[in-house]
């Protein structure tokens, strides 16, 4: 298992495009993939789940993967937490 914490940066935060194109590449590993914001905690791999924690710009959220490419996944899925979407 690994994690990273990353400061969301897009200005509307991670709304429903954003959150389909995360679980979209999330799912494309075979790790497991699990986002906290707080105390409250979201399956990666679930357009609903990442809905549900609220994030706007400026949340801090930990990721973490575990399994097979684990790291990559991290990597790759950190990236998209800091990138600002066009509209």
């Amino acid at each position: 298992m690994v994690s990273g914490t990353f400061t969301v940066i897009h200005p509307q935060g991670f709304h429903a495009r954003p959150s389909k194109l995360f679980v979209e590449k999330a799912n494309m590993f075979p790790c497991k993939v699990t986002l906290f914001k707080g105390e409250k905690k979201a399956n990666g791999k679930s357009s609903l789940g990442l809905l549900t924690l609220g994030i706007s710009a400026g949340s801090e959220i930990r990721l973490e993967t575990d399994g097979e490419q684990e790291e990559q996944a991290l990597r790759e899925l950190g990236e998209m937490l800091t990138k600002i979407y066009e509209e």
